[in-house]
């Protein structure tokens, strides 16, 4: 075929992509529905003209598109691993993590659920094998989201709500593939039924085999991408070489899943990227991903499109028949997994609770594309599969996907606005129109400044200040008419502009680079996680959300674990420096955010709302303040270092941006404004660079501050900072039971704690000691103790206690005081340890 007739109908098609966008957004109609109808119109149109004796003169363009090299591998080995990979290189993996258990659920048991039910429906309707049934189960069970997530976020749907389906429709791709290419293989052994043994035993290699590939050629891949540091564009193509290999050498080499090669490759470098890569080449990264996604998305549509008219030639009027025992048994299955095992999962409190509508809208929306196209596209072109078969795996998948595109697709929209979906609670609606007033007072004012600052002519001004007040009039009647909002709601509405407005604030530091790329991603899921606790949860959600970000969470304990009991100390390292540059932002963040409270939640919402949100960010500030104080006080060198590397950081920004004004200005040309940006990319990279953490030397420094221990010699103090164990506590953790036995004395390095007993209480802060009572003393009245603050404490067993009591005369005086403040004679309880020492 002419290769310049071909390069002519490939050009046309992204011309015919570009017209598809704005024309879906004129017709209200998801961007993949309009893609397909555009592909499937192409397709029939040269067809018709290849056929028809009206003309011979598009005979060579329809023959063109007609016979471009369109084949299965092409969809599964071009297409499919730029979407999967951009998929994964988008998702804020962070979030996606705490929704783990619903998304790994929905998207493995729904494709199996999918699968078995078509496959079982068909060998009753059908005379195909077991085998072919299944196949088709599995090809027509993956869901295509875009559609259903872009009416979600266009109409303000839950975020989590939306991230869910987009995690689910991205695993239950690598799934319903995993199992293509499992029940393809029993197809092609002449229609053999599987046994269940078999097909488990198959399963697990295909998916940690390609999960094993992805991971090791990923980190491969950042090793050499972290090389060319200097060279963005040689990190980039890397980045492009990445998905390709890895489906590659999964499906190749150990004949393992692509699919699930990909998607591994894709959330490895997600994970680590940001915190190897510069932020502008991480950034630059994903932006070519987009792009590339973008293409790969709209081809493969309107490709598998143009062979739709191809694969329905051989249509007869049973398949209808069995089209419809598809439909219904892929509804039916779909079903079962919304209105039955998602309101389990929120039972056992494994997924948030999803509304009726919702649910009702994701059954409809889970529409079918161009995966299940290109998959059906595969089994019609193999040699080694019976006639029959292919005919109607082509003709029930294709005629599967037209329903959900076509009749689904063109009709979501209205079920939702039928749903009530589309339509702004009571609650915002009130807001709205309380925002409307306070914006056109403001307005009014900036104009007003405007017009005398410009000298503009008085009637035109008097003019338009008249018809400007009568609609600032109308907005505050329809305003103060309705009915006012609730306190509870301005303070839930409040938090939620609060948090989000501190979202924007991290996202403009970090373009700005004083937070660095290795925190970008842990910040900003923070404050996603803060708005959706607060949409949820209101001010209770906001304060739990504000406690977990300062707190210890299961994977830090697990590295200290290791830490104390193995002796592997790098994720404790790495856990804490990160937990340093955490709080530091946190705090430098925080401290802007008293002005976004005055000028405008207060005009919004009211004095008492803004005196109330300044009380709960004055509490947080503390929190963090207090956590952060604590870190100072276990590693102080280190805290220094990480301040001195901010200042840098900012010091860098604001030269970068002297250097840029005066390029503007013309001071400096532009081979010198070139020199100073080399140089200063040159310091900005050293900068980059975290500080190292050496723990075992940071704790001697610990142990000296400690009044308790001023009197020991250095030999003495180092044999102690080897036997003092760290433990860290949040708020409210209960650190010894009333009924439980005392093993050890605690030290507060950070923090405080309250002590019950007898029914009084205490409370101790950084410095003191507890438990020390009930090891001195048998008879001791039992006391527990509760963390009250975020805490550190250094904890020595019995035995080493005792030891350092008879060296210590600070200490001696110190358990002397603690028993007097409980009453209790010091003598005694200082009698027992010098017996035996």
């Amino acid at each position: 075929m002419d290769i310049v007739l071909i390069t002519a109908v490939i050009s046309s098609l992204f011309l015919v992509i570009g017209a598809a966008e704005p024309l879906a957004a004129r017709l209200r109609l998801p961007y993949t529905v309009i893609l397909a109808i555009l592909g499937i119109l192409i397709g029939s149109g040269a067809i018709f003209f290849l056929r028809t004796d009206l003309t011979d003169a598009l005979n060579p363009v329809a023959g063109a598109i007609l016979n471009l090299p369109i084949r299965s591998n092409v969809f599964l080995y071009v297409f499919l691993p730029t979407l999967l990979f951009q998929a994964t290189l988008g998702m804020n993996l962070r979030r996606m993590l705490d929704d783990w258990v619903p998304i790994l659920v929905l998207a493995v048991v729904a494709v199996v659920v999918a699968t078995l039910s078509v496959g079982y429906a068909l060998s009753w309707a059908s005379a195909l094998p077991l085998a072919a049934c299944l196949l088709i189960g599995a090809i027509v069970s993956t869901t295509d989201p875009s559609a259903v997530v872009s009416i979600f976020r266009s109409i303000s749907a839950p975020r989590r709500l939306s991230r869910i389906i987009e995690g689910e429709s991205l695993l239950n791709d690598a799934a319903a593939i995993a199992l293509f290419g499992l029940f393809i293989g029993f197809v092609t052994l002449g229609g053999q039924d599987p046994l269940l043994s078999d097909a488990l035993a198959r399963f697990p290699v295909l998916i940690a085999g390609g999960a094993l590939t992805g991971w090791l050629i990923t980190r491969i891949a950042i090793w050499v991408m972290a090389m060319f540091g200097r060279h963005e564009m040689a990190q980039i193509s890397v980045s492009v070489a990445l998905p390709y290999l890895a489906y590659i050498g999964a499906e190749q080499s150990i004949g393992a899943s692509g699919v699930i090669a990909v998607v591994a490759a894709g959330l490895t470098l997600n994970l680590t990227g940001p915190g190897r890569l510069p932020p502008q080449a991480w950034a630059n990264l994903r932006e070519v991903w987009d792009l590339l996604a973008h293409w790969a998305g709209a081809l493969i549509f309107i490709l598998a499109a143009l062979l739709i008219p191809r694969l329905l030639e051989e249509v007869r009027i049973g398949d209808f028949a069995l089209i419809g025992v598809v439909i219904l048994a892929a509804i039916a299955a779909r079903a079962v997994i919304l209105f039955g095992l998602l309101p389990l999962l929120t039972f056992l409190r494994a997924s948030p609770p999803v509304d009726h509508p919702y649910r009702v809208a994701i059954l409809w929306g889970g529409l079918r594309g161009a995966v299940t196209l290109a998959l059906a596209l595969a089994v019609t072109e193999s040699f080694r599969v019976p006639v029959e078969v292919k005919r109607l795996v082509g003709i029930l998948a294709t005629g599967f996907t037209l329903f959900t595109l076509v009749v689904q697709g063109t009709t979501l929209r209205s079920i939702i606005g039928w749903l009530g979906l589309d339509r702004l609670s009571p609650l915002d609606e009130a807001l709205s129109r309380q925002v409307v007033a306070v914006a056109l007072q403001t307005v009014r004012e900036d104009v007003a400044r405007t017009t005398e600052d410009y000298k503009l002519t008085r009637d035109i001004v008097r003019s338009e200040a008249k018809a400007f007040g009568e609609r600032l009039e109308e907005a505050v009647r329809v305003a103060e008419d309705r009915v006012d909002i609730l306190d509870r709601d301005r303070i839930t509405l409040g938090l939620i502009a609060l948090a989000g407005h501190e979202r924007d604030m991290i996202l403009a530091r970090v373009r700005e680079r004083t937070i660095s790329a290795r925190m970008a991603e842990k910040t900003l899921s923070d404050a996603d996680r803060l708005i959706e606790a607060t949409r949820t949860g209101g001010r209770s959600g906001y304060q739990r959300a504000t406690r977990r970000s300062v707190a210890y969470g299961r994977a830090f304990r697990a590295a200290l674990a290791l830490h104390s009991r193995l002796g592997v100390s790098a994720p404790l390292i790495r856990m804490t420096a990160d937990r340093f540059e955490l709080l530091l932002s946190q705090g430098l963040i925080l401290r802007d955010l008293d002005a976004f409270i005055e000028g405008r939640i207060r005009r919004i919402h009211g004095r008492r709302v803004a005196e109330l949100l300044q009380g709960l960010l004055t509490r947080r500030i503390e929190t963090v303040e207090t956590a952060m104080e604590g870190l100072r006080l276990q590693y102080p060198g280190y805290a220094e270092e990480l301040e001195r590397r901010f200042i840098r950081r900012t010091a860098l920004r604001l030269e970068e941006r002297e250097y840029v004004a005066m390029r503007e200005d013309g001071l400096i040309g532009a081979e010198v404004f070139t020199v100073l940006m080399q140089d200063l990319g040159d310091r900005r990279n050293a900068a980059e660079a975290r500080p190292r953490l050496d723990i075992a030397l940071q704790r001697m420094e610990l142990v000296r501050q400690f009044p308790l221990f001023a009197d020991l010699d250095d030999p003495v103090l180092r044999r102690l900072g080897r036997a003092l164990r760290p433990r860290y506590v949040n708020e409210g953790k209960t650190i010894v039971h009333k009924d439980g036995t005392v093993r050890n004395v605690y030290f507060i390095a950070s923090g405080a704690v309250e002590l019950e007993s007898g029914g009084q209480t205490w409370r101790l802060g950084r410095g003191e000691m507890f438990g020390q009572v009930a090891i001195l003393m048998k008879n001791a009245a039992r006391a527990e103790v509760r963390a009250i603050a975020p805490s550190t404490l250094l904890v020595l067993d019995v035995a080493r206690f005792r030891s350092l009591l008879s060296r210590s005369k600070a200490l001696r005086k110190a358990v002397r005081a603690s028993a007097e403040l409980r009453g209790i004679d010091p003598d005694v309880v200082l009698k027992e340890p010098s017996k035996e020492t």
